[in-house]
């Protein structure tokens, strides 16, 4: 088999490439390059062990058919992003060498594996997007929240599990769409698996920031929705304002200062998170700005 006669059969087959990795004893970070395009020579025996996952019928093909020199079996795509197209998406940068010729809404996990760990992106519907390193405020925000989170449940010995980014939520549990909320709690601990968080979190909290505003309040907002997350909140370190939308009562939004106590909705606000703690521990950042939050 050719690797794009491999590609069609694992999308026929609806494998993720844990699944391959785990059937066929190939590392995953190994499947990822392979498939991704990114490894140009892989070893023989590892496509062997692939292929014998991937094979239509045992009958059509055997591994006696493929040739000991297999250079040229499995290419490379040979279209990539014209100038144009990588201008239009924007976000692939360097990396780009290793994509076939796609437009934005046409990406898929794959796609997104190929992207260097030191580039953070999100994949959602199959556009990529481009996410800037936090700034300090950002971070100390969710830090703060996700322990005050973590205390909650370990001290009720509790079976949620509060995360902080970057962890990858494969949110609709396709292929077109993985993001990195800034904090997460995940109750149904099945969903939690090595590679990523499969489905929705229960709680799903994101600090805006310049680069990603719109698409917080606009698109992550009606994916989280639709998703199935029950509670998701929008936090505004520049108007020190949070947007609460409690999905599974259907109230939404309500807006809160920082000077209030917020009660979390999953847990019947039995934790709440006080702002006013939030705003006095990131305030000394406003201190020589010009235009500090009011």
């Amino acid at each position: 088999m050719t690797l794009e006669e491999m590609k069609q059969r694992k999308k026929e087959l609806g494998y993720t490439y844990a699944r391959l990795s785990e059937l066929s004893g190939v590392p995953l970070s190994t499947v990822q390059k392979i498939f991704g395009g990114s490894t140009t020579a892989p070893r023989y025996d590892t496509m062997l062990a692939l292929e014998s996952l991937l094979v239509p019928a045992p009958s059509q093909t055997s591994s006696a058919d493929i040739p000991a020199s297999h250079s040229g079996l499995y290419e490379e795509p040979t279209s990539m992003l014209s100038e144009e197209e990588l201008s239009h998406a924007g976000q692939i940068g360097e990396t780009s060498a290793i994509y076939q010729a796609k437009r934005q809404g046409e990406y898929t996990l794959t796609d997104y594996y190929q992207i260097p760990d030191e580039r953070r992106v999100e994949l959602i519907d199959g556009v990529i997007y481009d996410m800037s390193a936090p700034g300090c405020d950002h971070q100390l925000i969710a830090g703060l929240i996700y322990a005050r989170l973590l205390a909650h449940v370990s001290s009720r010995k509790g079976t949620c599990l509060p995360m902080i980014s970057p962890v990858d939520v494969q949110l609709d549990c396709d292929e077109k769409t993985m993001v990195q909320p800034d904090v997460v709690v995940v109750c149904d601990r099945s969903k939690v698996i090595r590679r990523c968080i499969y489905g929705a979190p229960d709680l799903v909290i994101e600090i805006l920031s310049p680069s990603t505003r719109k698409k917080d309040v606009t698109i992550k907002l009606n994916k989280y929705m639709a998703a199935g997350v029950r509670e998701y909140w929008i936090i505004d370190p520049d108007q020190c304002r949070v947007l609460v939308y409690d999905f599974s009562a259907e109230i939404y939004p309500v807006i809160y200062g920082f000077d209030a106590k917020i009660p979390v909705a999953i847990w019947d606000g039995d934790c709440e998170i006080d702002f006013q703690e939030v705003y006095d521990y990131i305030h000394f950042l406003y201190e020589k700005d010009p235009n500090p939050p009011q």
